[in-house]
């Protein structure tokens, strides 16, 4: 920001400078021209009144010559009295006088303003002859000095107060920056002092702070799903090795078949658990497959029927709702909700696929006691089981509901518990023009 605003202040010393110069110039070029044309004009006024002979006056920087009627130098300024006549041009015959620049002039030196000035007289005309110097690009050096050290002056002000205005300016971020250096995961719940003054660093600290408020929450959410996963992870190892440890120290006494399918239920339940935490890990990491157009009421009617239920399955489908997704993941969703409605269902499962306002919508109905309202929220937490859910299936892992939930937010929808007259209705809603996964 210095620089630029040092750059920025050059150019503009530099434009000023040039039209203060070209200003200039044009004045003293012209002041110069009248004192030569005044004092020509004095010396014509001169000869008309009677003879004009020897030494003339004029201004500094101002040279005259008089030359007769047979163009000898009769009169001039000390240093053009003697010599020859300084120019040879004369003025047209329908004109009084005659401008040139000559480089230089008869008998003188450098570049100069030649004027020619016709005096009529009856023998003859005369010619008076004004010299100046040309005023040079820079008009005097001490002009071009005043007016360089005048803009490094101002060019160096103007770095000054901008070095100053952004370090001051900046101040709060390099305060923003050393605290977000400081926050580790370990020590992740301080946040970034916001600012007094209402601006863009403000706002800036507001989103760091925002933002070390979500890194909170992922963190607390990870540190509670790992607490999770390692107890359930834990249970059916410990169960496991408790068996087997129980039967090698009365092997005789032992019924190894029963022994051996307890402990293969026990595994059966680590590998669900396993494999339903390399689903939501998958989900996490938002890993799209193939993304394709999607009938709903279509993949309800092909699930239904490839699968054994035992409960009943009453379809309600409307045709033509299509989504765009994927495929093996949304027949995980809709399997993990019918799964959770046969074990609380009394008899009956109901699934209603219909479109309301360019939104599908899939609902999964069972006939049993339902979701309390304050828990609504808890059923889609991982690893969290009701004392219902306990009792029905003693061997679930409490990742059905968040993994659908996950499947669900990944295309863009929701699944939220709604109010029913009798038992829980799951309600998944997805926009139908969908086309990416949404970020974490």
């Amino acid at each position: 920001m210095t620089v630029i605003a040092g750059t920025v202040a050059a150019l503009i010393c530099a434009i000023l400078t040039a039209l203060i110069i070209v200003g200039l110039r044009g004045s003293a070029t012209e002041y110069k021209r009248n004192q030569a044309e005044s004092s020509a004009l004095k010396i014509t006024y001169e000869v008309r009144l009677g003879p004009v002979r020897g030494e003339l006056s004029a201004p500094e920087d101002v040279a005259l010559q008089l030359l007769d009627d047979r163009r000898k130098v009769v009169a001039g300024t000390r240093d053009m009295l003697e010599g020859p006549p300084v120019a040879r041009f004369l003025p047209r015959k329908s004109d009084v006088y005659r401008t040139k620049v000559l480089c230089p002039p008869r008998g003188l030196k450098g570049c100069r303003w030649v004027i020619a000035f016709r005096v009529y007289q009856p023998a003859g005309d005369w010619v008076v002859y004004a010299v100046i110097p040309t005023t040079p690009w820079y008009v005097s050096s001490s002009l071009l000095l005043f007016l360089t050290s005048l803009s490094l002056l101002v060019v160096l002000l103007v770095c000054l107060r901008a070095w100053g205005t952004v370090d001051q300016t900046l101040a709060p971020v390099d305060a923003i920056r050393a605290e977000l250096a400081e926050i580790t995961a370990h020590q992740s719940g301080r946040r970034v002092t916001v600012p007094e003054n209402r601006d863009e660093i403000r706002r800036l600290a507001e989103a760091a702070n925002a933002t070390l408020d979500r890194l909170d929450g992922a963190l607390e959410r990870q540190r509670s799903f790992t607490s999770d996963a390692s107890h359930d992870l834990r249970s059916p190892i410990a169960a496991a090795r408790a068996q087997i440890e129980e039967a090698l120290l009365y092997p005789d006494e032992v019924d190894w078949p029963q022994t051996a399918r307890t402990v293969l239920q026990s595994l059966e339940r680590l590998q669900a658990i396993v494999t339903d935490l390399l689903q939501l890990a998958r989900l996490d990491a938002a890993a799209w497959q193939d993304i394709e157009m999607i009938d709903l009421g279509a993949l309800v009617t092909i699930e239904v029927a490839r699968s054994d239920r035992t409960k009943r399955i009453v379809p309600h489908l409307q045709d033509g709702v299509t989504v765009l997704g994927d495929r093996l993941r949304l027949v995980r969703l809709l399997t993990n909700l019918l799964d959770n409605a046969e074990r609380h269902a009394e008899s009956r499962v109901d699934i209603t696929v219909a479109r309301e306002d360019g939104v599908a919508v899939l609902e999964v109905l069972d006939d049993g006691e339902g979701v309390a309202e304050n828990a609504r929220d808890l059923v889609f937490q991982r690893f969290a089981r009701l004392e219902d859910s306990k009792l029905r299936d003693p061997a679930g892992t409490g990742l059905g509901l968040p993994i659908a939930r996950e499947i669900a937010r990944l295309h863009g929808g929701t699944l939220t518990i709604e109010d029913s007259a009798r038992g829980a209705r799951f309600v998944l809603r997805m926009p139908r023009n969908h086309n990416g996964p949404q970020a974490t």
